[in-house]
């Protein structure tokens, strides 16, 4: 994928179809010990160890709508590929996390891309909704986002959005507008 944020949107679809409620997300550039990571984590359904295992198999998948799983075993190859890692934590019933990391400044490090559309595609698609060929019931999904970049920090919290909001949901038309100015304009102050 040409933008890091491609693959941060599969892995927040990941938790979705985990049936997680909740979902955090946290980049951290650190420009002093060169490294940017990359961690997402949910309170899914989790994995048991050898899903975990072969999650990063690219002829494995959970999924019903399709038969490979590139996203983590092309975010993994790109990690590797950027003097960095990807690791993988899943309990059972207990979620799981996603941690990667590269060298800031390596050469062959994609771009972060456009966080600001990447969490509103998430944002409104993980309304109340059911997935469509999905068996997890409709739930809210609330996403807590941090990044830090330069010393400066944005973050968003949803569960505090909606509970401001009052029943509106994210997806009405101007809290969707709002909602992307308020990253666009936090993400721009991280330059």
């Amino acid at each position: 994928m040409r933008e890091l944020s491609m693959h941060i949107l599969d892995m927040l679809e990941n938790a979705l179809e985990a049936g997680a409620t909740e979902v955090d997300l946290t980049i951290d550039e650190d420009l002093q010990a060169d490294r940017l990571t990359i961690v997402v984590r949910d309170n899914g359904r989790g994995m048991e160890a050898e899903a975990c295992r072969r999650a990063l198999d690219p002829f494995f998948t959970t999924r019903t709508t399709r038969h490979v799983g590139l996203g983590l075993p092309l975010l993994a190859a790109a990690a590797r590929r950027c003097d960095g890692n990807l690791t993988l934590e899943s309990v059972p019933g207990g979620g799981t996390t996603v941690s990667t990391t590269f060298r800031h400044s390596h050469l062959d490090r994609a771009p972060l891309g456009n966080m600001t559309d990447t969490l509103l595609a998430f944002l409104l698609g993980s309304s109340t909704m059911q997935r469509p060929g999905s068996s997890v019931p409709a739930v809210e999904t609330n996403l807590r986002y941090r990044h830090r970049a330069n010393g400066k920090a944005f973050e968003l919290d949803t569960a505090a959005i909606r509970a401001e909001l009052g029943g509106i949901p994210l997806s009405y038309p101007p809290v969707c507008a709002w909602l992307r100015e308020f990253i666009a304009e936090g993400e721009a102050e991280l330059a």
